[in-house]
Parts: structure tokens; C-alpha cells; sequence
């Protein structure tokens, strides 16, 4: 065998091996690429899937910090950030200058100066006392109640956190303003604004008169507050002259929030029923009643119309319940069950029933001294029936506010009375009043006492003169006789 024909089966065989070589490394080239996948398809056609972007054409797309462009920077040598700028805090100088105090003023201990002792007492009871005060800094009046704490065993009194609850979600220009709650040297203070003259004082002062538009717009602004009270589910429950605030430019604000609480407008609650001053404490109250609603405010605001008008309470009793009803029923007469249908199911009227049948004497004691309309106004409040009552709304549509003549004007003239008229001041004035009486009467019996004194001295020695003479006469008669 040749050179040529060994080589030609060695040329052939190396082709093969090529071959086979070529085809395994196609195949393995065709494993290595992605498969694309196959389009899914549903009921609404082949669903597109997202285009894949070069990462060089992505313009719009945020890159990393760690890339300028395309090139990956170290994070090392990433350009440093300025340092922060500092700010300077400017310090102003203070443009208002600290206002020069008083004597009194700079020596108070608090931001509210009082006068030491009773000079500052302008209200009194069992809740504590209520202070003047005045703002060391403002100038501006306040009233001071302090918050009795002596025999708490629960800390805080209850009545004192309903009180503030209360009045913090009060706003109305007949109600009087809760302006903070104070803590000052283990004891606690509300502090309201401060209103010159409560109604009390006010008609008892010596020599200022009401005029009746005056005596109309204190009524209509009583009223209004209870309207506002009312629809916020309020019920005050202290409504007495004494509690009726009055500023010097004749605005009335109900005040004293003691025994005020909310009520549920439609449903019946149980309520205690020892509330309200027993003077303007409604009937059905003084009998037992627990269920009640705004008609007690009613009937005590209508004992505060009265003293309006006549400067009179007209239920003026001695402090106990019995008495209480009877003082109502010589005036009103007594309820009959056809007038007051349910009063025989009251707790305490079996009790408290009267002995005999009283008729009513109202319209001859009040209607010649109040006018038609008022003396209308007020048979309507004073009825025995609680739902026959009307509400303060009602009684704001009542022809005595807005037909009968006069209008109702407000009294600015108060802001010409000379000093602060207060339930307090007008009861130390009574006293002082009654003490001098008291030392009037006593001078004159002393007096009296000393001339029949007198007289008697002088009859006796007339007598022991007369003696004298006719012993002497016996003796000269006896000497005339011896002679």
C-alpha cells in the first residue's frame, strides 16, 4: 500500500470526527439560548408581555448612586457632600417692657391679687367662697370660687369635676365663662370672669329701681340661658336670684353649676330630688319625685320672675319640706287629681297630703301688680302638672316678650351704681340693718326702763317728804299741847 492511499481512510476519518464535533456543539449552542415563551392566550386574545430595555437606552429610568452613566463609581471615592450650613439664632432684644406692679400687686404670692380676710368675699355656702380677685398683670377682675376639700376621701370632690366638665362645653352670652381651674398652695380654685352684681343684690339695693323694659330684658336673657341649657341636655337645678349674675352693663349669666348635670332627652332617668333651693324647689320634688326633666327649672325660674316683678320672693318658707308645700298651696290653692293627673302616685304624697281643700289666691295677691300679659305668663309656669309647663323656648314666644309694650332695653344704667350689690354685701347689709334695729329697740326699753325709774324714785321720796312734814306737824302739835 502506497503513501496516498494510507492517508486517504486517515483524511475521511478526521471529516467524520468534525462532523460529529460540529453538531454537538450546535446543539449545545441551541441549549445554551433562551427559550422564548410561547404567547399565553385567553377568552380576550394573546396577552402582550413587557419588552425587555437595554440597561444603555433606560434614559428615564433613575440609575444608583454608585453609576455616572454607565460606569460604576467606587463608593469611596464618591465626591464628598458640603458640610451643613450652621444657623445662627438671632436673640431679640424684648420690645415690650415689663409692666410696673403695684405695691400690693409685686408682694402677692399669686398671679391673682385678693385682699386679705373677708374684704375680698363676695359670695358664701356650702360649696366654699367665692374670692374678687384681680390679675397682677392685665388689671382685669375675676371671681375666684374655691373648691372645698376638707372630708374628701376620694381626693378630688366628684360634683367639683362634673362642675368643670360641664361648663368647659358651655359657651353662650347668658352663661357664665369657666376661664381656668387654678392650683394654688394645695388648694383649688375656678376662675370665672367677673360680673358686678348678682340679682339678689341688685333688688335689694336702697335706692335703685328697675324699670320695666329693664325688668323685661333681664327676664327674656333669664330665659334665653335656659333655652341654650336645655337643648344641650342641661339641666341647672339651682335657679334662685342669687345665682342670676348681672354685669354693669345690664348682661345677666347664669352661674353656679353645682348641681347642674346632663340628662337624657328622651328616656326617663331617676334623679336624686333633694336639688334646688327649697324656696324655688318645684312640687312635685318636695312630694318625691325622681323623674324629672327641665319643667323644675321652669317653675324655679318663675319664683325668680315674682321677685323680678315685686321684689318679693312668693314662697318664702322656714327650710322644711311640709312647710314648703304649704306656703305653694296658700297661694296656688291645693292640686286636685284632675289638675294633676299621677299626683297621688308620687312616694311622698300620701305623707304629705293636705289635710283640707285650699283655694287658690294667686290672681288676687299678683294680677294688680304685675301686667296681663306677665300675670298670664306666669299661671302658665306655676301649674302643678309638670307637662302642662311650657319650655323656655315658649316662653320666649310669649305675647309678654314679643306684643305687650314695653320693649325690653337693657340696663346700662348700672354702669352709673356705685359699688358691687352681691347676695353677701345685701346680707351684711340686712344684718347691720336688723343689729341697729335690735340696738334702737333695746336704747328704748333702756330709756323707758330709766323713766319709769325715775318716776318711782320720785314718788317715793314725795312720799317720804310727806312723811316727814306730818311728823313734824305731830311734834308741834305735841310741843303745843305740853306748852
Amino acid at each position: 500500500m502506497n503513501t496516498a492511499e494510507a492517508k486517504a481512510p486517515e483524511t475521511s476519518k478526521n471529516k467524520i470526527s468534525f462532523s460529529i464535533k460540529g453538531r454537538a456543539s450546535a446543539a449545545a449552542a441551541e441549549k445554551a439560548q433562551p427559550v422564548a415563551p410561547k404567547p399565553q392566550t385567553t377568552s380576550e386574545g394573546p396577552k402582550k408581555l413587557p419588552v425587555a430595555v437595554s440597561p444603555l437606552v433606560q434614559n428615564s429610568i433613575p440609575k444608583s448612586r454608585n453609576y455616572e452613566g454607565n460606569t460604576r463609581v467606587d463608593t469611596v471615592a464618591r465626591r464628598p457632600s458640603p458640610p451643613p450650613v450652621k444657623v445662627e439664632k438671632v436673640k431679640k432684644k424684648r420690645i415690650k417692657a415689663r409692666p410696673e406692679l403695684s405695691e400690693d400687686f409685686a408682694q402677692s404670692e399669686s398671679v391673682y391679687y385678693r385682699k386679705t380676710g373677708n374684704d375680698s368675699v363676695v359670695g358664701s355656702g356650702t360649696y366654699g367662697k367665692v374670692y374678687k380677685a384681680v390679675h397682677v398683670y392685665t388689671g382685669s377682675p375675676v371671681a375666684l370660687k374655691k373648691i372645698r376639700m376638707e372630708g374628701e376621701r376620694d381626693g378630688f370632690p366628684v360634683t367639683a369635676i362634673r362642675e368643670i366638665k360641664l361648663l368647659q362645653s358651655l359657651n353662650h352670652l347668658n352663661v357664665v365663662a369657666l376661664q381656668e381651674v387654678m392650683v394654688e398652695e394645695n388648694d383649688c380654685f375656678m376662675v370665672f370672669e367677673y360680673l358686678s352684681h348678682d340679682l339678689t343684690g341688685l333688688l335689694n339695693h336702697p335706692t335703685f329701681a328697675l324699670t320695666s323694659a329693664h325688668k323685661k330684658h333681664l327676664a327674656k336673657q333669664l330665659f334665653e340661658g335656659l333655652n341654650y341649657l336645655h337643648d344641650r341636655g342641661v339641666l341647672h337645678r339651682d335657679i334662685k336670684a342669687a345665682n342670676i349674675l348681672i354685669s354693669n352693663t345690664g348682661e345677666l349669666k347664669l352661674a353656679d353649676f353645682g348641681l347642674a348635670r346632663f340628662y337624657q332627652k328622651h328616656a326617663k332617668q331617676d334623679y336624686t330630688n333633694r336639688v334646688i333651693t327649697i324656696w324655688y324647689r318645684s312640687p312635685e320634688l318636695l312630694l318625691g319625685e325622681t323623674q324629672y326633666g327641665p319643667s323644675v327649672d321652669i317653675w324655679s325660674a318663675a319664683c325668680v320672675l315674682v321677685e323680678i316683678f315685686t321684689r318679693h320672693a312668693i314662697f318664702p318658707g322656714d327650710g322644711g319640706e311640709i312647710n314648703q308645700l304649704d306656703k305653694i298651696y296658700n297661694v296656688l290653692g291645693t292640686p286636685s287629681r284632675s289638675e294633676w293627673p299621677g299626683v297621688d302616685e308620687l312616694q311622698w304624697f300620701t305623707l304629705l297630703r293636705p289635710r283640707q281643700r285650699i283655694p287658690s289666691t294667686f290672681a288676687e295677691k299678683y294680677q294688680s301688680r304685675v301686667s296681663a300679659e306677665a300675670f298670664d305668663l306666669l299661671s302658665a309656669m306655676f301649674q302643678f302638672d309638670p307637662t302642662s309647663r311650657p319650655t323656655a323656648a315658649d316662653v320666649l314666644e310669649h305675647p309678654y316678650f314679643t306684643v305687650e309694650e314695653p320693649e325690653a332695653e337693657q340696663a346700662v344704667l348700672l354702669s352709673e351704681l356705685e359699688g358691687d350689690w352681691h347676695e353677701f354685701e345685701s346680707k351684711a347689709l340686712r344684718k347691720e340693718k336688723e343689729k341697729q334695729e335690735r340696738d334702737a329697740r333695746r336704747r328704748e326699753k333702756e330709756g323707758a326702763a330709766a323713766a319709769a325709774a325715775g318716776e318711782k324714785r320720785k314718788v317715793e321720796e314725795g312720799s317720804a317728804g310727806g312723811e316727814a312734814v306730818k311728823k313734824a306737824k305731830v311734834g308741834a302739835a305735841a310741843a303745843a299741847v305740853a306748852a
